[in-house]
């Protein structure tokens, strides 16, 4: 990995549907990070994003993706290595989740961060891959660790990002974009 840049932040402190980067993803970068931290919904959901090809007017990139969890109870009655197939997404329009087993609204000790990698996103050549994981402290005592990649399927330029909390809200997180040179 080469060197980041910090290219912007985004803070939510209070109840928002979703944030979107629509400025500073072009050609500048070979290699852009997302880091999430402090990620709490208002209900209980999963994070999720999307990419856009028309500067954030719309966000539904084709997209083939993988995802898997390592998961570990305080008990030690439970630990878990597994593909999770209801996380994948085949040649599908819809949100790449980011979190498993969402983050429970009502617990305030709840949360989730990670990193997502998006690369050559301004390519006209190529699809855009990605690449990821996550971090979520979940209120049935679980850790879990996920795993995410895959392409969107375009040869146009992805100009915008937006990650969302399905069909909730985000009452806090902390995301911050950077360029890799």
């Amino acid at each position: 990995m080469g060197i980041p840049t910090l290219i912007s932040t985004q803070n939510v402190t209070s109840s928002t549907a979703n944030v979107a980067f629509t400025s500073g993803i072009d050609g500048t970068y070979d290699e852009y990070m997302f880091v999430f931290t402090d990620y709490h919904p208002s209900a209980d959901v999963n994070l999720d994003f999307n990419l856009s090809t028309d500067g954030g007017s719309n966000y539904n990139a084709t997209k083939t993706t993988t995802f898997f969890t390592a998961q570990h109870n305080e008990s030690d009655a439970n630990a878990v290595l597994q593909y999770n197939a209801a996380y994948d997404l085949a040649q599908a329009t819809g949100a790449q989740y980011l979190t498993y087993n969402g983050v429970k609204a009502t617990n305030a000790d709840e949360s989730a961060a990670g990193i997502l990698h998006l690369f050559s996103p301004a390519s006209t050549v190529h699809v855009k891959h990605f690449y990821g994981t996550s971090s979520t402290y979940s209120a049935n005592l679980f850790e879990m660790h996920s795993f995410y990649a895959g392409y969107a399927n375009t040869t146009s330029a992805v100009d915008a990002i937006l990650f969302d909390a399905g069909a909730g809200n985000i009452d806090n997180i902390t995301i911050q974009m950077f360029g890799i040179a």
